[in-house]
């Protein structure tokens, strides 16, 4: 043992240590740069390039930039800004435009004076995109020249040219995703229209042209919003009534540094808050959010009290303020500090100060002007409050109902015996004939079954209190173990595959909506963290003679008929469609759809919180015209009826 232990110290020596020269260490680990290989890493790409011009409009030298989708999932970025440089960089001896796109860290935005707020904090947008593509150009109109560059997966191919003369200025980048770095090469529009959308509402005044020329027919859009953040929050509200007209600006500045909020309340129970830092979305919050929350809370309470609506020292908290807001929060500071290359949560402590400064002297004073406004608010934090505390009582009250802190599980759920919830699954099934089959067909020491019975509520138009004591949504709490809303702890959860099994009909559909309206609105990190399963139940069951054989869908029925009668074309091949899950013997339905080794699942993602909010309160909510817009609209795409 002593000799292999020896040896192994021996051959590690620097004949082991690997340097990437380079570009190679983007190849080598892509992830670390773009967060994966998988779509959202492929539109990262675009989102690198576009935010390049973004910080051109930013520092006041660009009003237009075009978006291009080619032919051959082919992307091109164009704008009207400088141009990147072209000269000689002095710390390398070679022309800066080289220099941005081979080196990592390198660009304007390190305190050289190019940019004073910047998105593309780290400097190696364009030399990632440049590594990761299988082929690269760039040209770039600047002091009455046409200069172009050329690369493949990183390498200059054609050193910078001159190729023309021009009379406008600007930068041209043309590249097509490496097929050897990425999952898949497709580009998705919708969701580089949602991305571009969202840049032209924070930049308010700049244009941005989207199109899309792979088709038969070039489809696009222009898109140009002159009121900025305010047009956006009236885009988050379109499907949903506000209880006041105006929708509230706030803005402020420190130094160099700028914030600005807007703010509109509707009549739903939802909070809908989109924060930015240098255009670039921060899902995960920070000081930026911290300081708008905190403020608006102490802004509502001291009107209230002010005014005696608020009695004593009773008190609206910040779930209360925030029920039906929907806010954006955008600030541009120089030094942003992110956490992490792919930009998720703002650290600047100033930030909050400035924010929260902000909010404390504008939102009160936009009350004192508008009281109608601030009643209304008020008023609905108030039932916010009111609505809390009845849920709290409801949650006590089941909870002594059903024995939940002995730990007692509903009468529904047949558990599973693994205790590690990393290894167990629950199966939510719709109806007492299905749930008994997966009973019987499952394998009882890691899937637990959990019947459900009847149509569900539908939590978009109802409060928490509502949901406690519900006698189809509490046992799917209690069996989860995690709680939901504010008090949701994804630690505590039992089960970390979650899996809805129902019919592959209408109402089968119907009833995952439902589910998945709950879990979006209440428990939403079990679809981030990706628990949440859709089952696919087989469609048809094929046979000829003792050969037996399922299909999941038209395509696969005809394929494995034609596959079952190759030896014999004339053979009878008996098909027949399952009516539903309650008609499948435990046998079948553990072979074609629990069987971990044979089934297929769909793992439900939250690729879009802001698109997600907009259908759920589309196809849920009170008003009946978008809904019947939107069906109409996509009525023509739907070939079986599925998520």
């Amino acid at each position: 043992m002593s000799e292999n232990i020896e040896q192994i110290k021996q051959e590690y020596d620097a004949s082991q240590i690997q340097v990437l020269e380079g570009l190679e260490a983007v190849r080598k680990r892509p992830g670390m740069y773009i967060g994966s290989t998988s779509s959202s890493g492929l539109h990262h790409l675009v989102y690198e390039i576009v935010d390049n011009s973004i910080d051109e409009a930013l520092a006041g030298f660009c009003d237009r930039i075009e978006v291009t989708i080619e032919q051959g999932d082919v992307i091109r970025v164009s704008d009207n800004g400088r141009g990147i440089p072209v000269d000689i960089q002095e710390q390398t001896g070679k022309s800066a435009l080289e220099v941005v796109f081979t080196v990592l860290h390198a660009g304007g935005k390190f305190g050289g004076g190019g940019y004073k707020v910047s998105g593309g904090l780290h400097g190696v947008g364009a030399s990632v995109v440049n590594a990761l593509s299988e082929w690269l150009e760039v040209q770039v109109h600047k002091d009455g020249h046409v200069h172009q560059m050329k690369f493949s997966r990183g390498e200059i191919t054609e050193p910078i040219t001159v190729i023309g003369d021009t009379d406008r200025s600007g930068t041209t980048v043309r590249f097509k995703p490496d097929p050897e770095m990425f999952d898949d090469t497709v580009y998705d529009y919708e969701i580089l229209h949602t991305r571009m959308r969202e840049q032209a509402f924070l930049n308010g005044g700049l244009t941005i042209v989207l199109r899309d020329e792979r088709g038969e027919e070039e489809k696009g859009e222009t898109l140009y919003y002159e009121g900025g953040i305010r047009e956006f929050v009236s885009y988050l509200n379109r499907h949903k009534t506000p209880i006041h007209s105006d929708v509230i600006y706030l803005s402020g500045a420190k130094g160099d540094a700028v914030a600005e909020i807007a703010l509109q309340y509707n009549d739903g129970y939802n909070e809908t808050l989109v924060s930015f830092a240098n255009d670039i979305h921060t899902p995960e919050g920070g000081m930026h959010e911290t300081g708008f929350k905190t403020a608006l809370t102490r802004v509502i309470n001291a009107y209230g009290q002010k005014n005696n609506i608020i009695k004593g020292d009773d008190k609206v908290s910040g779930e209360d303020v925030r029920e039906g807001i929907a806010a954006v929060i955008s600030v541009k500071l120089p030094e942003a500090q992110f956490e992490g290359q792919t930009k998720q949560k703002l650290g600047n402590a100033y930030i909050r100060t400035l924010v929260d400064g902000l909010v404390s002297d504008q939102l009160a004073t936009y009350f004192e002007e508008h009281p109608q406004a601030a009643k209304a608010i008020l008023e609905k934090a108030m039932m916010a409050n009111r609505a809390r505390e009845a849920a709290r009582k409801a949650k006590e009250s089941v909870r002594r109902k059903t024995g939940l802190e002995s730990g007692q599980m509903p009468d529904k759920l047949q558990d599973c015996n693994e205790r590690d919830p990393s290894l167990c699954e629950i199966y939510i099934v719709e109806g007492d004939s299905a749930a008994g089959s997966a009973i019987q067909g499952r394998d009882s020491r890691f899937q637990a079954i959990l019947a459900m019975w009847g149509k569900m509520l539908n939590v978009e138009k109802a409060r928490a209190d509502k949901i406690y004591g519900n006698d189809k949504l509490y046992p799917l709490i209690v069996a989860l173990g995690a709680g939901i809303g504010d008090e949701f702890n994804i630690e505590k959860l039992r089960y970390h595959k979650i899996i809805i099994m129902a019919d592959a009909d209408v109402d089968g559909s119907h009833i995952r909506t439902l589910l998945l309206t709950f879990f979006f609105r209440y428990m939403r990190p079990l679809i981030e963290h990706g628990y949440v399963y859709s089952a696919v139940p087989p469609l048809y069951k094929l046979q000829r003679g003792k050969q037996l054989r399922v299909a999941y869908s038209d395509e696969e029925r005809d394929q494995i008929s034609a596959e079952m009668r190759a030896d014999n074309p004339n053979a009878r091949v008996e098909i027949n469609r399952f009516k539903g899950l309650g008609e499948m013997d435990p046998h079948e339905l553990w072979e074609t759809t629990m069987d971990p080794e044979q089934r297929s699942l769909r793992r439900i993602t939250l690729k879009d919180a802001i698109m997600a909010d907009q259908v759920f309160t589309v196809l849920m909510g009170e008003d009946v015209e978008p809904r019947r817009e939107w069906i109409e609209s996509n009525a023509k795409y739907v070939v079986n009826l599925d998520i």
